[in-house]
C-alpha cells in the first residue's frame, strides 16, 4: 500500500478508499452520460456539441481509471458491479434531456455534474493535503480538469 507515503495517524485510509470509490462511481456515471448525450445530440451545429461531450467523456473515463489505480494502491478495490455505480456515487445519475437538440438542458446537466465533481475533489484535496501526497496530487489534477470542463460548457451559455 505504500504506507510510508501516508501519515496513517492523521488519515483514515478506509474512509479515503470509500470517498475515492464514490468519486470513481461519479466518474463512470459522468462518462456514460456525456458519451450518451454526445452520441444522440442533434440539431444545428450538433457536431460541435457532440465533440465537446465526447472529449469530456474521455476525460471522465481517464479519471475513473486513475481513481481505480489509487484505490488499489491503497489496498482497496473499486466498485465492481456496474449496477452499484449509481448507489455508491456522490450524486444520482441525472436523466439526459428528452429532446436531443435541447443544448441548454444538456449544458445545464453538464454544469451541474461538473459543479458536483469540483466540490468532491475540493473536499478530497482538503482531506489529503499534507497527509497523502500521492492522492492529493491525483485529486488536484482531476480537480483542475473538472474546472476546465466547467469553463468549456459555461462558455457555451454565453
Amino acid at each position: 500500500m505504500g504506507k510510508e507515503g501516508i501519515k496513517i495517524a492523521e488519515l483514515d485510509v478506509k474512509k479515503l478508499i470509500n470517498d475515492l470509490n464514490k468519486a470513481y462511481c461519479d466518474e463512470w456515471l459522468a462518462y456514460y452520460l456525456y458519451w450518451y448525450m454526445g452520441k444522440v445530440v442533434s440539431g444545428f451545429g450538433y457536431e460541435d456539441m457532440s465533440e465537446f461531450l465526447m472529449k469530456t467523456a474521455l476525460n471522465e473515463y481517464e479519471h475513473a481509471g486513475e481513481l481505480a489505480d489509487r484505490i488499489v494502491q491503497l489496498g482497496g478495490l473499486p466498485v465492481a458491479d456496474i449496477s452499484e455505480l449509481s448507489k455508491n456515487a456522490n450524486a444520482p445519475y441525472p436523466r439526459p434531456p428528452e429532446k436531443t437538440d435541447n443544448y441548454s438542458a444538456i449544458i445545464d446537466i453538464v454544469l451541474k455534474s461538473e459543479a458536483g465533481a469540483i466540490e468532491v475533489y475540493q473536499r478530497l484535496a482538503k482531506d489529503t493535503m499534507g497527509k497523502d501526497h500521492v492522492t492529493y496530487q491525483l485529486v488536484t489534477h482531476i480537480l483542475s480538469e473538472e474546472i476546465v470542463h466547467e469553463d468549456r460548457f459555461e462558455s457555451l451559455k454565453k
